[in-house]
């Protein structure tokens, strides 16, 4: 990625750079994730923030979801998140979305992930048919789409 950003699976360590980022967005992104994910509330404590950190890296050590947090390139600051999900709406089989902190939207940062995200997904993942959610489509066109449902891919295998 440009000036020295790149991705890295989060950990529980790096709860201080996450909580102040997601924390320091939260308005924006309750926004955007506030109605299908409930995330971020905007009382979130440091404990929970936490709690989250380290469920997206027990679900990376069993590939079952991914959280992957933007850097610069120190990895002094945590300017974002990148998720690939299993899908829960039908017609794809992931669901892809990111988000950047406030400073960055609009920037170069957030342009960049636009195509490098995209590129990396179609180039390195083995997903036929990835959605990338708030790109392809808005999240209320996501939400509006049937669900899966009972926990079946309805057809559709986890690739990941």
């Amino acid at each position: 990625m440009s000036s020295g950003h790149h991705l890295r699976g989060i950990r529980a360590s790096d709860i201080d750079l996450d909580y102040a980022a997601v924390m320091g967005s939260q308005a924006r992104l309750w926004e955007t994730f506030g109605k299908g994910w409930g995330w971020p509330p905007p009382t979130m404590t440091r404990e929970q923030d936490l709690n989250d950190l380290i469920r997206h890296a027990d679900e990376m050590s069993v590939n079952d979801s991914f959280n992957f947090a933007i850097f610069d390139r120190d990895e002094t600051a945590l300017l974002g998140c990148v998720y690939i999900d299993p899908p829960e709406k039908v017609g794809a089989d992931a669901d892809i979305a990111w988000w950047v902190i406030d400073a960055e939207v609009g920037g170069e940062l957030e342009t960049c992930l636009s195509s490098e995200v995209r590129r990396w997904i179609t180039a390195m993942w083995p997903f036929a048919s990835p959605r990338f959610i708030g790109e392809d489509l808005t999240w209320d066109d996501y939400l509006a789409l049937p669900d899966i449902g009972d926990g079946a891919l309805g057809g559709q295998e986890k690739r990941c």
